[in-house]
């Protein structure tokens, strides 16, 4: 089978270059890749014409339009029987492209997901970060967990599609905000066969520092409420978990600012969540800074996602405005 690796990029040199880095090693060697430049003032087309001689690689520069619409840009360049997307900021294990296509080849998908994980090199703070989107205690697994509640829809830092599914589906109809969600979905709804390649995983950096990664996981807050307005039914219960959290936690602070015995109680919950993220954390990083920045990592998320989507639900639910 032949991959088109199709990868948007937005002011990241220095990441391609060490994305660029992994594709080199790949032990599968019959793929290409096309990496397209979304209106980046810092472009690196420099950086990726230098792994001519060791890729198939193709440059691309186009005015800045949102990552959705960069991907549907390289599907309609690319030559491969399947494509598959990756982030920018993400590094690629050598065997990964020999373990997707020994995968289809024994249990074809028309569309697949993997899952991400903590590079070595990656700092404790990316590494809590990394834990935080990954923990039972956070995201209930659902980021390429195979044993994950509900249907499986695979997320754009690591995803892949047929050119069938591209042929029938089309690509991206919104750009932002849930668009890997939004195309997840709609694959489903025509009945293609998706689902989770556990061994098919990344290393995926995310933010570096806990107000970035703030940002981003407030957006994602938004993100889910865009969701919704496409597809009602994809409202769970489960997603409003992140605001009822943060609701706690405020009142919690202010019951606390009143007398600690009214607020003793929720101040023992807390505790206990933040207890057990710390150990689990450490279970699995074997490093007790890193559990630290994990608890961090995990009341930031849960923060910014319920703020965020408490922000959109009462804008664009609650007053149906757009």
């Amino acid at each position: 089978m032949f991959f088109s690796i199709i990868i948007p990029l937005y002011n990241r040199p220095q990441e391609i270059k060490e994305l660029l880095e992994t594709l080199v090693l790949q032990t599968y060697k019959q793929f290409e890749v096309l990496v397209i430049e979304d209106g980046s003032v810092n472009d690196a087309e420099a950086i990726v014409n230098s792994f001519s001689t060791d890729l198939n690689v193709r440059y691309f520069k186009k005015p800045n339009e949102g990552q959705g619409f960069t991907r549907n840009f390289g599907f309609e360049r690319a030559k491969g029987d399947y494509f598959i997307i990756f982030d920018s900021d993400c590094l690629i294990p050598a065997n990964y492209l020999e373990i997707v296509n020994n995968s289809l080849a024994t249990n074809y998908l028309d569309a697949y997901g993997g899952p991400d994980g903590a590079h070595s090199s990656f700092t404790p703070t990316q590494k809590a970060i990394s834990y935080s989107m990954t923990s039972p205690f956070t995201t209930g697994g659902i980021r390429g967990n195979k044993k994950a509640i509900g249907q499986f829809h695979p997320r754009s830092f690591n995803m892949g599609v047929s050119r069938k599914v591209w042929e029938k589906a089309g690509g991206f109809i919104i750009t932002r905000l849930g668009e890997d969600i939004e195309y997840s979905i709609r694959i489903h709804s025509l009945g293609f066969k998706i689902g989770l390649i556990p061994n098919a995983i990344v290393f995926h950096k995310r933010r570096t520092n806990f107000s970035q990664f703030y940002k981003q996981l407030h957006f994602f807050g938004r993100a889910r409420i865009n969701i919704y307005k496409f597809f009602p039914a994809q409202l769970k219960l489960v997603h409003f978990f992140p605001a009822v959290f943060t609701i706690g936690v405020i009142l919690t602070l202010i019951f606390n600012l009143l007398s600690w015995q009214i607020a003793i109680l929720a101040n023992f919950i807390l505790a206990i969540f933040t207890l057990l993220i710390f150990f689990h954390a450490w279970l699995v990083n074997k490093s007790v800074k890193i559990a630290f920045l994990s608890v961090v990592a995990a009341f930031t998320q849960l923060i910014a996602y319920g703020l965020g989507f408490m922000q959109d639900f009462w804008k664009r639910v609650i007053f149906n405005r757009s």
